[in-house]
């Protein structure tokens, strides 16, 4: 039987969340000064550890292989920052990474493969896409800028489209496998999936809608040989995707092009440049095996928009390899998993993090994407041994025949 999970560790992942919305994104209304943004990030991180230690005192802590694995990320973050290569920022986002893993270190004890982390999840991007929705409101100017060719991004809290369309995926993935296993009614499932649709397709992300279609695919496919309701969910699916293509197949092209040319599209906005210049660098054999250090995630002052050279760039060859090894280990256990709703959950936040890593960073650092797979990994985890009756280990006094006798009498 599953414990009870204390309100305050909703609290701890609420502040977790708050830490990984990042410090650079559109104008605001009101402008916010980075530092303060930054100010406020790492207040919410370092208040969340204290809050995980107060309710974990006795550090009861549960074997993770996702939490180790991050763990083991920090060796290569710190050897390559030490030298001092990307200033000392570096340092400070090693500092930041290790309270965040020493967090999810704190949090792990309840995990227990129940949809506890996945409703926090849930409700907390919600509440994010809530102030987008908002600023969309009260500002549709700053809300649709010119800057982002009228892309849908933060006007109160300074998001960027990507990360709006991110956080909108996940829920819109996990709240409809919620209603797939009858974890919650179609009322509260509608008034998540349907306003965060209209984000979504706001936003123009093609990363996350690709990432929610086929994670839900996947996900959903688990469930087909045990539920009827995913077989059925799926039947129509394919049957709306179908009439869609075909009725609304222009519609569909345009909104995916972005009006960008098919040069810039084949580039990836401009993103293949980058990376080709980014490999094509030369590099000294510790900076191939450790990376240069944790820095913003970008080369030659443009961003790097994928995970994986992001982490070969900062933590070198060996924090790709502990990347991938967190998504190979994740995804092994998910396929060994009896089908269930957890199982399925999990596949989806696994397969949406893997697909976007291709064009978005954030898997070798503190991030959203750590955020999901540890959702993930609460939900691949098996549940606690009952704790046995402190009396089960004391062997029983024997009774003498007299006392017996006169028990009987």
């Amino acid at each position: 039987m599953r414990g009870e999970t204390p309100r305050t560790v909703g609290i701890v992942w609420g502040l977790l969340v708050l830490n990984t919305l990042g410090s650079a994104g559109a104008k605001t209304i009101v402008p916010l000064p980075r530092s303060l943004i930054q100010m406020v990030t790492m207040g919410a991180l370092v208040a969340a550890f204290a809050l995980a230690l107060a309710v974990n005192l006795r550090l009861r802590v549960r074997a993770s292989a996702y939490v180790f694995l991050l763990t083991l990320l920090l060796v290569p973050s710190m050897i390559s920052s030490a030298h001092l290569e990307s200033g000392f920022g570096a340092l400070f986002r090693c500092a930041r990474l290790a309270l965040f893993v020493g967090t999810l270190w704190l949090l792990g004890r309840w995990w227990d493969g129940g949809l506890t982390f996945v409703r926090h999840h849930i409700r907390l991007y919600f509440a994010v896409l809530g102030s987008v929705a908002a600023g969309l409101v009260v500002s549709p100017g700053a809300a649709l800028p010119d800057l982002y060719g009228g892309r849908l991004v933060g006007a109160l809290w300074p998001l960027t489209p990507p990360q709006i369309g991110q956080y909108a995926a996940v829920i819109i993935g996990l709240t409809v496998l919620l209603v797939l296993g009858r974890r919650t009614d179609r009322t509260s499932a509608a008034v998540v999936i349907v306003p965060s649709l209209v984000l979504l397709a706001l936003t123009h992300t093609r990363t996350a809608t690709l990432g929610l279609l086929i994670g839900l695919a996947l996900a959903i496919g688990s469930l087909v040989l045990t539920s009827a309701a995913a077989r059925r969910f799926f039947a129509w699916a394919v049957l709306c995707a179908a009439v869609a293509a075909v009725a609304l197949g222009s519609v569909l092209q345009a909104w995916f092009l972005r009006g960008q040319s098919k040069e810039n599209f084949s580039s990836l906005t401009g993103r293949a440049k980058v990376w080709d210049a980014l490999l094509a660098a030369p590099r000294t054999p510790s900076e191939r095996l450790f990376g240069t250090g944790l820095g913003d995630k970008s080369f030659g002052g443009l961003p790097i928009d994928n995970s994986w050279l992001a982490v070969y760039h900062e933590q070198g060859l060996t924090g790709v390899a502990l990347v991938a090894a967190v998504l190979v280990v994740l995804g092994g256990v998910a396929l060994l998993r009896p089908p269930s709703l957890s199982r399925a959950c999990a596949i989806f936040l696994i397969s949406y993090c893997a697909i976007a890593s291709y064009t978005e960073a954030g898997l070798g650092d503190a991030s959203p994407y750590l955020l999901h797979l540890a959702v993930a990994a609460s939900l691949l985890a098996t549940p606690a041994a009952a704790t046995p009756p402190a009396t089960s280990g004391v062997p029983r006094r024997r009774v003498p025949r007299w006392a017996q006798r006169s028990e009987v009498t």
